[in-house]
C-alpha cells in the first residue's frame, strides 16, 4: 500500500535551540522535529556500537542476556497488531545473528523487532544515556519513579512490576524490521502521549501525519468502525517523511501517527511521556476507554453488585490507570507545583520584579493551569463525585512525595538555569493547609484547592501577577 508523502520533518541542531523555543514551537505548537547534536558522550553510543559502526550485539547477552523481553514478529499479524513473543535477550540476539548469516526468506526465520524493553527500570545502575533537556519535563516517568500508577493487590503485580513500571524503552531491530502504524491497533493510546526516539545506531525511515481530526471519531466509535476509518485515513493522509540517522532524535507530538522502517540494523531508546502541554489528551483517552469498557459489560449491569467498580478495574487493566489513579496523579502534581511556588515565593519575594518575570514561575503556573482545565473537563465529562482521597498534610510528610518534589524542582532548575535548588517551605504549607482543610476528594475539590493556593501565593502581589495571568488567562489590566 503506497502512502502519500507531502513533505519532510524539520531537522534542527539541538545545540542551537533554546528550551523556550522548543516548548513554544514543538510542544505547544504540537509539531514534530528531528534533532541533532544531543547524544554526545552517551555510554550507549560507546558500548552498543562496534568499531565498524554496526550494533554491538554480543554486548547485550553478555551483560543483560537473562532479561525477558517482548519481541514483535514483523511477518505475522495477530488481530490488528504484529504478533508478540516473549524471549530472553540472549535468545533474541541469537535469532538476529543467525538471520544475518542466512537469508531469512530461505530458512523461514522471521524478522523480529524487540520493543518496549524497560531497560532503565531493570538496570538503574547502568546509565546508558542522559535524557536531553527538551524531554526532561516528564511527569509520567518522574511519578512512576516514586509511585505505582495503579495500586493493585493482585499477587501477579509483584512478578510483573518491571513491565508496568515506566515508559522508557529500548528498541532493537534487524534491517527490514518495522513498526507499522498503517493498520495499527485501534487503541490510540500512544496518540495521547508525547514521544521521542534516540537513534543509537542504524538508519530508519520515519513517517508521520497528524491525526487530530480523526480522534473525535475514534473516541466515539467501536473497534471495527474505528479500524475501518483508520485504514482509510492512513491511505488518504498526507505524510511527512525523514531519514533518521545515527545519533539523531525524533520528537513525535500528541495526535500524530508514526511509522518506522529500519533500513539497517538498528538500536534506539524511546520515551513516552506527558506533561502540562498534553495532560488533557490523557483524560480524553481515559474517558474513551472507560466508555468502551462500560459498553462491553453493559449486559451484566443489572446483576453486578459493583458495576462501576468493575468498569474502573477493567479500565485500569486495559489502559494502565483508571479515573481514581489519574485523579490521584494530578492531585499530587498540583500539590508538588504549589510546593515549588511556595519555595520560590520565599526565595524571590513576591513583591519583587523577579517574581513577575521569572520563567520558572510561569512554567509552574502553566502546569497548574493545565491541571485546573483538565479537572474542569473531568467535572463536566464524567469524573464527578469522589474519585480518591488526597490528604494534603499527610502527603507533605510522605517521603515519596518529597522525593517527587525534589525531582520536579531539579528538572525545572536545569531547564530554567536556576541554581541551588531545594524545597524548604513545608512548615509554611502545613500552616496554610491546616486552615484550608486537609482533603481533596473530587475534581471540584482540586479546582478549589488550586484557586486557594494561588490566592495565598498572590496575596502580596500588587502589579502584574504571573500566576493569575497564566492560570486564568487574565490580562495585566484586568487584575485590579
Amino acid at each position: 500500500m503506497s502512502l502519500k508523502i507531502g513533505g519532510t520533518i524539520e531537522k534542527v541542531n539541538g545545540k542551537e535551540l533554546f528550551y523556550s523555543e522548543f516548548a513554544e514551537k514543538y510542544l505547544a505548537g504540537n509539531q514534530p522535529v528531528l534533532l541533532t547534536g544531543l547524544m554526545d558522550d552517551w555510554t550507549a553510543s560507546k558500548h552498543w556500537v562496534s568499531s565498524n559502526g554496526q550494533p554491538n550485539l554480543i554486548f547485550f547477552p553478555t551483560h543483560f542476556g537473562k532479561s525477558k523481553v517482548q519481541v514483535a514478529d514483523c511477518d505475522t499479524r495477530e488481530f490488528t497488531d504484529q504478533k508478540r513473543i516473549e524471549m530472553s535477550v540472549s535468545e533474541f540476539v541469537n535469532h538476529w545473528l543467525q538471520g544475518s548469516k542466512e537469508n531469512h526468506d530461505v530458512n523461514g526465520k522471521s524478522v523480529l523487532y524487540l520493543k518496549d524493553w524497560h531497560f532503565v527500570k531493570e538496570y538503574p545502575e547502568y546509565q546508558a544515556y542522559i535524557t536531553p533537556l527538551f524531554f526532561t519535563d516528564d511527569w509520567l516517568n518522574l511519578y512512576l519513579d516514586n509511585y505505582h500508577m495503579h495500586d493493585d493487590l493482585d499477587a501477579d503485580r509483584v512478578s510483573n512490576d518491571i513491565s508496568c513500571s515506566d515508559y522508557r524503552f529500548v528498541y532493537m531491530g534487524a534491517k527490514g524490521s518495522s513498526m507499522d502504524a498503517t493498520i495499527s491497533s485501534v487503541d490510540p493510546g500512544h496518540l495521547f502521549m508525547l514521544m521521542f526516539s534516540d537513534h543509537i545506531v542504524g538508519r530508519q525511515i520515519e513517517r508521520q501525519y497528524t491525526a487530530n481530526k480523526l480522534l473525535a471519531f475514534v473516541l466515539l466509535h467501536t473497534d471495527v468502525e474505528a479500524n475501518m476509518l483508520l485504514f482509510s485515513y492512513h491511505v488518504k493522509a498526507i505524510w511527512l517523511e525523514c531519514i533518521q540517522e545515527q545519533n539523531e532524535i525524533i520528537f513525535v507530538p500528541s495526535g500524530w501517527y508514526h511509522q518506522v522502517h529500519n533500513l539497517e540494523d538498528t538500536i534506539s531508546i524511546n520515551h513516552n511521556w506527558f506533561n502540562g502541554y498534553n495532560l488533557s489528551w490523557v483524560w480524553d483517552l481515559l474517558l474513551r476507554d472507560y466508555k468502551e469498557a462500560k459498553e462491553y459489560i453493559e449486559d451484566i449491569k443489572d446483576i453486578c453488585d459493583d458495576f462501576e467498580g468493575l468498569c474502573q478495574r477493567n479500565l485500569a487493566a486495559n489502559t494502565g490507570m483508571n479515573f481514581n489513579d489519574f485523579f490521584i496523579f494530578i492531585s499530587r502534581f498540583s500539590l508538588a507545583n504549589v510546593v515549588e511556588l511556595y519555595y520560590l515565593r520565599g526565595e524571590l519575594n513576591s513583591e519583587s520584579s523577579i517574581w513577575h518575570c521569572s520563567a520558572i514561575i510561569k512554567h509552574f503556573a502553566l502546569n497548574l493551569s493545565s491541571i485546573r482545565k483538565t479537572a474542569l473537563k473531568m467535572k463536566s465529562e464524567g469524573g464527578k463525585g469522589n474519585l480518591g482521597i488526597i490528604n494534603l498534610l499527610e502527603t507533605l510528610s510522605d517521603p515519596k512525595f518529597l522525593k517527587l518534589c525534589t525531582g520536579l524542582g531539579r528538572i525545572y532548575s536545569v531547564i530554567h538555569e536556576e541554581e541551588n535548588w531545594s524545597c524548604t517551605m513545608k512548615k509554611a504549607l502545613m500552616a496554610d493547609f491546616a486552615k484550608y482543610g486537609s482533603q481533596v476528594c473530587s475534581p471540584e475539590d482540586l479546582i478549589t484547592f488550586i484557586d486557594y493556593a494561588v490566592s495565598k501565593l498572590s496575596s502580596n502581589c500588587d502589579e502584574q501577577n504571573p500566576l493569575l495571568s497564566v492560570l486564568y488567562e487574565i490580562q495585566p489590566h484586568e487584575q485590579n
